[in-house]
């Protein structure tokens, strides 16, 4: 039974080059922290990332939408989980904040992972784990399906689940192998291009055969210039990405990916606006077929995702546990992409404590190729059982829960 909800606003200073980009110049890596304490002596943590400022309204949203848990089993909750997060998303006053985007739903995203993690916790599994125990239906009956019906109906979705089972063995060599990671902190928007020569050579050398460079500059010469410097340090074999972060008009993003061409990139990540769903479909055939639109770090909800499928406007879903309504959405995003034959990469507001365990259940619960995980080293110190990269591969977490507990 959940005998005590708490909330922390957990803040960390990062510098003023690490987790730049060319929206954020300045950004305090945060976490809206759901804490739910049990009577037999677990705690579910449940994070929802922001950059600082706000941080704190994201956890009075929290502790507002956990107050309907205090009392009850969290067996009981999970059983239907799917319809308790729809009541309490469509709260009739606090919704009106969303619905189902920004404030509300962090704060949603919080205590829904809180409740994953002590799910977890509960039966002593680690979630990758508890989410391969469960059976297909019970998986079902976590998320909210509304909204989803023109695209992926519980039935749909049951069947992708079902038929992933029969063939899960041959792909449970993964928890052996490990997850391939890509670093994404070679090339933060501060960074000199010293700096950033440096850190490629420094990934190479842990192992990494991928990474990702921050554009977005006023001087398109200058993003062409850092491009070309990460391909010639990282050499021709390497998969290489860029992200924008929202900053390009059409125009410019149209500009840079015919500028880009020679370079070989693997994506191209957040070219324009992140609701401009027609302006991705746009782009994506614009850059088709010599590279691809990434988007999904600030696609607040299922439904948003939903029109980016039907508008063939990305190739690779980023989906974001800690933004959208946590571990629930996050399985109905995957299940919608994993129909439409779209990759799943999340990005990871989590620094991957969270998603090294989703990317896992997505290959062997759902047959999702097994393709890249975000790397973002910076609040390694702060969790109590931080992931572990070894040669640029996240190796299979042990502990029981969703590896969020910070110190």
């Amino acid at each position: 039974m959940i005998a005590k909800i708490n909330t922390r606003d957990a803040r960390y200073d990062i510098g003023d080059t690490a987790g730049s980009d060319a929206i954020h110049k300045n950004p305090e890596y945060s976490y809206a922290v759901t804490l739910l304490e049990d009577d037999g002596g677990h705690t579910g943590s449940g994070l929802a990332f922001t950059l600082g400022e706000g941080n704190d309204l994201v956890c009075q949203g929290a502790q507002f939408l956990a107050r309907s848990l205090e009392g009850r089993d969290i067996e009981e909750i999970m059983a239907d989980f799917g319809t308790f997060q729809n009541q309490i998303s469509n709260e009739q006053q606090f919704r009106w904040l969303g619905p189902h985007k920004g404030l509300a739903h962090l704060a949603l995203s919080s205590v829904t992972n809180a409740c994953w993690d002590l799910w977890a916790k509960s039966r002593g599994v680690p979630l990758w784990k508890l989410l391969l125990d469960l059976t297909p239906q019970e998986i079902i009956n976590t998320i909210d399906f509304s909204y989803l019906e023109d695209e992926l109906t519980r039935e749909q979705a049951l069947a992708i689940l079902t038929d992933a089972q029969s063939t899960r063995e041959s792909r449970m060599g993964i928890l052996e192998k490990g997850y391939p990671g890509y670093d994404t902190s070679i090339g933060w928007f501060n960074y000199s291009d010293e700096q950033i020569k440096e850190n490629v050579k420094k990934s190479v050398d842990a192992g990494f055969t991928a990474m990702k460079l921050k554009v977005g500059s006023p001087d398109m010469d200058f993003d062409l210039r850092r491009t070309e410097i990460v391909r010639e340090g990282a050499g021709d074999a390497a998969t290489l990405m860029v992200d924008a972060n929202q900053q390009w008009t059409m125009p410019r993003a149209l500009e840079y990916g015919e500028r880009s061409r020679d370079y070989n990139l693997y994506w191209i990540e957040e070219p324009t606006h992140p609701d401009d769903i027609l302006g991705h479909a746009t782009l994506a055939k614009a850059y088709a077929p010599h590279t691809k639109v990434a988007a999904g770090e600030h696609v607040p909800n299922r439904i948003i995702f939903k029109n980016y499928f039907q508008a063939e406007a990305h190739s690779f879903c980023q989906v974001d546990a800690a933004r959208v309504a946590g571990v629930s959405e996050f399985l109905a995003i995957s299940l919608m992409a994993k129909q439409r034959n779209i990759p799943v990469v999340p990005h990871v507001g989590d620094m991957g404590q969270i998603h090294q365990h989703l990317v896992l259940f997505n290959h062997i619960g759902m047959n999702h190729e097994a393709l890249l995980l975000e790397q973002i080293p910076h609040l390694q110190k702060h969790f109590v059982h931080p992931c572990v990269v070894k040669d640029g591969v996240y190796q299979t977490p042990q502990t029981p829960g969703m590896s969020s507990d910070l110190k």
